[in-house]
């Protein structure tokens, strides 16, 4: 059957991928020579209305085609793992965020998933409590300023940690003197400080980790299909990767810096894709892949990411009038004439301001035609 299709799909010019696909459904569904060559008809088809003219504007239609749409989206935010009630962002602010390539996301999740091997309730559970980060405030009865002796006095809930505490504050809080006073844990300032000091001083001490993962402020576990994963609030990809029982190959995060950091920028560009893909989809705004799949590559075609705006894309472009028409415009003028820059109208925006024909579709090219009369001379 498949050298069959081959030789049908060659006649037609369909690609390779194109021609798996075909005989995979072809296999699944058990089609008959008749089904088979209507298969690939209507493949034929959709394949040929999918394709683009030569100089087509593709990117003005992949703009169009996101932000028409995207005008339907609602400013929301939606309950995520129920139990947990905490809220991500989701809508039209997390569409914004993505395409601006913001540093951190309003709420940073990972869905962490299993080896096969540890894949089961216990230990997605045990994982869960494990990874979650204790700080020095969450494993403390009670803390209070010692006016008297110009202290931080800081009662543990179990005094077995007072060891590790006591370690921890003296490894990232640098001249202070720590030592045991009854149930409680004394730290002083070697110099005199004032008590608004002495108050930062004892919210820096609050803040310290003690235990789990920076960052990770919540986790719950749920079974999916036939995983257990866990979703967190909170996202630290690198240090998750090094816990033995986490399966590197299916575990995300919706931070694209941190993707691009820890696994390339060509997971990152799969995160864009899929991530406003979902954020749309969630909606049900139906959109083409290759649309969100251009804006994916210009984003991340230089080796990282950089959002479509003023300091990323649009302020990247070659032509001044292009970046001026964008925004800052006196800015990119002003810029261009102390540097004796020179504009090319090789683009659309430029010459569209100047009124000049723009170099696509049959504006691509010049037409230079030979008469008759200027042959008989």
């Amino acid at each position: 059957m498949s050298e069959e299709l081959q030789k049908k799909s060659n006649k037609i010019e369909l690609p390779k991928r194109l021609i798996d696909e075909i005989e995979k459904v072809v296999k699944e569904k058990r089609f008959n020579k008749g089904q088979t060559e209507k298969l690939i008809e209507e493949v034929y088809k959709s394949y040929q209305k999918s394709k683009c003219e030569p100089g087509e504007t593709v990117g003005i239609v992949a703009a169009q085609s996101i932000s028409e749409p995207a005008t339907q989206m609602t400013m929301r935010t939606y309950h995520f793992a129920g139990s947990a009630g905490v809220k991500i962002t989701y809508g039209l602010p997390r569409l914004i965020e993505l395409f601006d390539a913001k540093r951190e996301p309003e709420t940073p999740v990972m869905t962490i998933y299993l080896k096969k091997s540890f894949d089961n309730r216990e230990t997605a559970r045990r994982m869960a409590e494990e990874i979650v980060e204790k700080k020095i405030s969450d494993v403390t009865k009670e803390v209070s300023i010692n006016l008297n002796e110009g202290s931080i006095e800081i009662e543990p809930t179990d005094m077995k940690r007072s060891g590790t505490i006591m370690n921890i504050i003296k490894d990232n809080i640098k001249d202070v003197s720590i030592k045991m006073k009854t149930k409680k844990i004394a730290v002083a300032p070697k110099a005199e400080i004032e008590i608004k000091e002495l108050q930062k001083l004892k919210t820096k001490i609050m803040e310290l980790n003690v235990g789990g993962i920076k960052g990770i402020s919540n986790a719950v576990v749920r079974r999916e299909e036939d995983s257990w994963i866990t979703n967190t609030i909170g996202s630290n990809l690198e240090e998750v990767f090094k816990i033995k029982e986490v399966d590197e190959n299916r575990t995300v995060t919706n931070n694209i810096h941190e993707v691009s950091r820890i696994l390339g920028v060509e997971a990152a560009r799969n995160l864009i894709i899929q991530e406003a893909l979902d954020t749309m989809q969630n909606q049900g705004l139906d959109i083409d892949i290759r649309h969100v799949m251009l804006v994916g590559d210009i984003m991340t075609m230089g080796g990282d990411v950089k959002s479509i705006g003023r300091y990323g894309i649009a302020g990247a472009q070659t032509s001044i009038l292009a970046r001026a028409a964008f925004e800052e415009t006196i800015k990119h003028l002003v810029r261009a004439s102390i540097r004796n820059e020179v504009d090319n109208f090789q683009g659309i925006f430029e010459n569209v301001m100047i009124g000049q024909v723009i170099p696509s579709g049959t504006g691509m090219f010049d037409l230079i035609a030979k008469f008759g009369e200027e042959e008989e001379k």
